[in-house]
């Protein structure tokens, strides 16, 4: 359990005026990365009077997982460019001090002592990937520093530490949300559920949707499992087709569910096929066969909101391409810390803790609030796939 939970904060504050109309004419927080044998390093300056705020990250800038981390990094320089040019915090600029982990453990917690015991951070954003931050988090934890994961989806990285955040939900919350919107928004009655029994992943998701669609009057019609070496579902589509199910959740990356939707298709199945945020790129090479099904992600990129809109205009602006979810979700982790700070009035590590368990505030990825273990209460975009393309359905909340 979380503590301090008595305070009640209200965290709508000041973001707005970060979020919009600042991105467009201010300059980046941080210059270019000096390299240092194999770390990297940056840090904004600051010519304000009052105490900086000193924010730590880590993210992989380079290696296989560069893609993931430098979305990340721009994301969270843009907030501070724009938290910075609406008069910092207190009068002072926020400070970014920045390390590449290359998506390794052993080197993150080493750089993450290093933003401790050299840079004295007040908090952390970062790490990106789970196994990253689950080596980080009880070391957060013990020295009493504000960490907020972008990220991290595995359920084992916040429990039990009253420092560690995520601005990401968990992957059995996306399952259940599916669900929801499955009967609420499909109005379905009847579902198959297809699990890839070599994964944490779709295991997980089948899970909660089965739990959540039962707990709603569901009837789960098929329970069909199958496994990456698998490239034949004709029999167990055969079989389902023959129950016809209102819609089949297929929790898996894209070029899995590519395979069983072709083959859906090919048999002529009527029913609505959903997912989770692995399907994600699906589009690509997919289009036509998961033309009209469903899935759930972090944001889109289609949404109206001008939260996300403006977002998404200043990361194009600044770094001339579209943000993914990944950009997405460190926005959001960074303007939470930096609103939670703002509330807390301190850079005091409690005081911060104090005020993000009482977050409760728009982001680009979903209005946010916070539960006893400081995984994320926020709507999931449900994406659909039309004329190729991915367009935002529906935001549907787990409350």
């Amino acid at each position: 359990m979380k503590k301090l939970l008595s305070l009640a904060l209200v965290l709508v504050i000041v973001l707005t005026t970060f979020l919009t109309g600042c991105a467009g004419d201010s300059k980046p927080t941080t210059p270019d990365a000096t390299e240092t044998g194999t770390e990297t390093g940056t840090e904004t300056e600051t010519e304000a009077s009052g105490e900086a705020v000193r924010l730590g990250l880590l993210a992989p800038t380079s290696g296989a997982l560069a893609p993931y981390g430098q979305a990340v990094k721009n994301s969270v320089e843009l907030a501070i460019q724009e938290i910075n040019a609406a008069g910092g915090i207190n009068g002072a600029d926020v400070e970014l001090f920045f390390y590449d982990n290359e998506g390794d453990s052993t080197k993150t917690v080493n750089l993450f002592n290093k933003l401790v015991d050299v840079d004295k951070i007040h908090a952390l954003i970062g790490p990106v990937i789970s196994t990253t931050s689950l080596a980080v988090a009880p070391i957060a934890e013990e020295l009493g520093i504000p960490m907020i994961s972008p990220t991290a989806t595995n359920k084992d990285v916040t429990p039990g530490l009253d420092y560690v955040f995520r601005a990401c939900y968990i992957d059995p919350y996306q399952g259940s949300v599916v669900a929801k919107f499955a009967m609420e928004n499909l109005d379905a009655k009847t579902a198959a559920v297809f699990t890839n029994v070599g994964s944490d992943y779709s295991d997980g998701l089948a899970k909660a949707f089965t739990e959540t669609f039962e707990a709603g009057g569901g009837t789960i019609s098929d329970a069909e499992g199958y496994t990456d070496a698998d490239n034949d579902f004709s029999a167990i589509l055969t079989k389902v087709k023959a129950n016809a199910p209102d819609v089949i959740f297929v929790p898996d990356y894209f070029n899995m569910v590519g395979v069983v939707a072709s083959q859906v298709r090919e048999l002529g199945i009527e029913s609505i096929l959903l997912g989770g945020d692995g399907w994600d790129g699906i589009q690509n090479d997919f289009a036509s066969e998961v033309e009209g099904y469903f899935f759930a992600n972090h944001y889109s990129t289609t949404d109206p909101d001008p939260i996300v809109q403006d977002y998404i205009a200043a990361y194009e602006a600044q770094f001339g391409e579209t943000p993914n979810a990944l950009g997405a979700l460190a926005y959001d982790a960074t303007n939470v810390m930096l609103a939670a700070i703002i509330a807390a009035g301190s850079t005091d590590g409690e005081k911060i803790i104090e005020a993000l368990m009482a977050t409760d505030m728009p982001a680009v990825a979903g209005h946010i609030t916070f539960d006893e273990n400081g995984d994320p209460i926020k709507d999931i975009s449900i994406i659909t796939v039309k004329d190729g393309k991915l367009e935002l359905e529906a935001k549907v909340s787990g409350n």
